[in-house]
């Protein structure tokens, strides 16, 4: 399996856990969501590396990254829900889904080659993905301030690119079952300080629980495809198509739950493809 195909197993896992998000977050605190889904996800990791064998030794460095990792997973997931929270999805969701930019660099200054042609393909794929997103907004109310908006997404950006970069290195390094293991672990470690500091909810609404399980386990899925990408040929890659959550959000409400989508939005969805598919030739 490659590491386009990870990071779109990734982007279609990440776009179920969005799209049930949707309705919990009604009813549910989103702190409670996300210490939920972080644990299941740790739970079910746990799991696969029982029935696999992947408690393996990893060496110093690898813990080092994988624990890094585990920082940026943090700060991109508490990046993620507050600019969501704030709003509008037109500007939150292009500027989150432009971390493969990022991701690209890096492999760039550690000493990819990319060509002009692959530079074009992942910002088609970016480009794509902010059409779908952005033209999915179509409310008109009253929106905060945009300055910390744009701040909040800029910095989940970031944290995305700098989970994948760390997480990938730290799997080319060792073993990815074990260091995504440390990344997960850590993550909760650092979820649960910060929900105990800022004094919000732990505790789910009970109907909500199976799904939060349901996307905790679709969590665990993509994390773990797109951080052991990093033993494989451009492991960037993985990042770039695991973008595509976004756009998998709205495509899968438009299959599940019939709701519109516009001729300029399937546009959108034709144009990250084609992206994806130039970068598998």
């Amino acid at each position: 399996m490659n590491a386009l195909t990870l990071g779109l197993i990734a982007a279609l896992c990440w776009g179920f856990h969005d799209i049930c998000v949707r309705f919990l977050s009604q009813k549910t605190p989103i702190s409670a969501c996300i210490i939920t889904v972080l644990t299941t996800g740790l739970v079910f990791h746990l799991g696969l590396m029982t029935i696999t064998g992947g408690f393996l030794p990893i060496g110093s460095e690898a813990v080092s990254l994988s624990l890094l990792a585990g920082v940026f997973f943090v700060i991109a997931t508490f990046g993620l829900y507050a600019a969501f929270q704030r709003g509008p999805v037109r500007v939150v969701a292009p500027l989150i889904a432009a971390y493969p930019i990022l991701s690209v660099a890096w492999a760039v200054f550690n000493g990819a080659e990319i060509t002009a042609f692959q530079w074009g393909a992942v910002l088609a794929i970016v480009i794509g993905v902010a059409i779908v997103a952005a033209l999915s907004d179509t409310s008109d109310d009253d929106t905060p301030p945009l300055g910390p908006t744009i701040l909040y997404s800029l910095i989940a950006a970031v944290g995305f690119a700098g989970t994948f970069a760390t997480g990938q290195w730290a799997a080319e390094l060792s073993h990815e079952m074990p260091s995504t293991l440390v990344t997960r672990v850590l993550a909760v470690a650092l979820t649960v300080l910060i929900l105990i500091v800022t004094k919000q909810s732990f505790r789910p609404d009970r109907k909500a629980l199976p799904w939060l399980i349901a996307m905790g386990c679709a969590d665990g899925i993509a994390l773990w495809c797109v951080l052991s990408a990093g033993v494989l040929p451009n492991a960037q890659y993985a990042a770039v198509t695991s973008s595509m959550f976004g756009l998998l959000t709205i495509v899968l409400a438009w299959l599940l739950l019939k709701e519109r989508m516009t001729l300029l939005q399937w546009g959108g969805c034709v144009i990250a493809f084609a992206g994806v598919g130039y970068l598998a030739l």
